[in-house]
């Protein structure tokens, strides 16, 4: 049995892609568990970009099984619209396996998405307006539409007639919005079911028996732990579970089987949307980070906010999901600073906090514990021996793993495949 989960430490955006795509080599499968095309992930290989949404990191692989899990909230427009963009340029998409049990993401799920964050005002999430938590709200309120459903003409049309009626009535009520057309969605949503149906069977069957055989499959996490629906910076996060406990519920497979955990932790922090940041820098260092690091959404384009390293969160993430290794992304993004800091502890009204705060009033009011180091001012992207790294870099990532109690596995230094450094021998056994 050789299964590892990739999932992000910090408020998403840490560079799983690229992570996922090197691991991915040696992967026979690669599953995504939870989130929707909310979430993005970049892949560049020999100096090309692949922007995926849904489909996961091992598209790019011939030959690997490619599994949107029961988790994902799935949008079948922007998931053909992903296939046919890699055909295009000449990616086999014949891999791809959509389970049958995951949620349809319907119009009036975006709807609803946009108008009821706009209606939020000065509290809202910073929702993508992909439809995504609404769609899960409807999974949990137990009228959702399933990929089965959609699938079945007559069990999709009697589940979309029923929701439609309620949420026009909610649309109309609450924010006056023009109600959509039932006979409008069917039929394009029946196109869609027409395309996606040779890809559609039971993944949990498919990767229960593929554990069994002893394939080396890699589960892959969007967003991350400050994103969790429980133990992020609620409200402001995403709603599924990014952390490694996700994929139990999110791809069907049980806690006992999984081997290895890897974390991805970019070497500066950011996020995206609202919510409380203890180490954001509004100033000209974190400008500096964002322009040296092109600090924009890759599905929505927003700025990102930027920061220094927050240890305690990636502390934080290690002990929810179990970590094993941390991958460093991004370290050739501070080549050029005189002096990088990284916040190691949290101090509350003059006491030293022992965890991560559940309340934001107190997130936002904690004095982050700096530690100050020498830069190394040296190009480090062409680097490809950690024994090779400048002494004040390893310093850096020495640190970072002995307040963390994670050990360093892999650490990039560029976009590119080839830019990485494995330490850890031992990720696939």
């Amino acid at each position: 049995m050789s299964t590892v989960v990739i999932t992000g430490t910090q408020w998403g955006d840490e560079g799983k892609g690229k992570i996922v795509d090197y691991l991915a080599q040696q992967a026979e499968t690669v599953v995504r568990y939870q989130g929707g095309s909310n979430a993005g992930h970049t892949v560049a290989v020999k100096g090309e970009e692949y922007k995926l949404r849904l489909l996961p990191s091992g598209i790019l692989y011939k030959g690997t099984h490619n599994v949107i899990a029961n988790g994902v909230a799935v949008d079948p427009e922007v998931m053909l619209q992903e296939m046919d963009a890699m055909e295009k340029r000449g990616i086999d998409v014949s891999g791809i396996r959509l389970s049958d049990r995951a949620h349809v993401v319907m119009p009036y799920h975006r709807v609803m998405d946009g108008i009821g964050d706009e209606a939020r005002g000065k509290e809202k999430i910073g929702t993508t307006k992909r439809g995504i938590g609404p769609c899960y709200m409807d999974r949990d309120d137990r009228i959702g539409i399933r990929v089965c459903d959609l699938l079945d003409k007559e069990e999709f049309a009697k589940k979309l007639k029923a929701n439609l009626a309620k949420k026009n009535k909610e649309m109309q009520a609450l924010y006056g919005h023009e109600p959509l057309k039932y006979e409008d969605i069917y039929e394009q949503y029946l196109g869609y079911a027409e395309r996606i149906r040779p890809y559609v069977c039971d993944t949990i069957t498919l990767l229960n028996e593929e554990i069994a055989s002893d394939r080396r499959i890699l589960f892959e996490g969007a967003q991350a732990t400050m994103l969790d629906i429980d133990y992020g910076t609620y409200p402001y996060v995403t709603a599924s579970h990014p952390v490694s406990g996700g994929v139990t519920v999110g791809a069907g497979v049980a806690p006992r089987k999984i081997d290895k955990v890897v974390g991805v932790v970019k070497a500066y922090c950011t996020r995206v949307g609202e919510g409380p940041f203890p180490t954001e820098q509004l100033n000209e260092i974190g400008d500096k980070i964002r322009d040296a690091g092109h600090e924009y959404g890759t599905v929505t384009g927003r700025p990102r906010r930027t920061g220094w390293l927050d240890a305690c969160v990636v502390r934080y993430a290690g002990i929810l999901s179990g970590i094993d290794y941390m991958a460093i992304t991004r370290l050739d993004i501070l080549d050029s600073f005189d002096e990088i800091r990284m916040c190691t502890g949290y101090k509350y009204k003059g006491e030293v906090l022992p965890g991560m705060p559940a309340s934001l009033k107190v997130l936002a009011e904690v004095e982050p514990v700096y530690e100050t180091f020498p830069g190394w001012k040296t190009d480090i992207s062409g680097i490809r021996d950690y024994d090779a790294l400048p002494e004040n870099a390893k310093k850096y990532l020495e640190r970072m793993a002995e307040t963390t109690g994670i050990a360093v596995g892999i650490v990039s230094v560029g976009p590119n495949r080839d830019q990485t450094i494995v330490l850890a021998k031992d990720i696939f056994k």
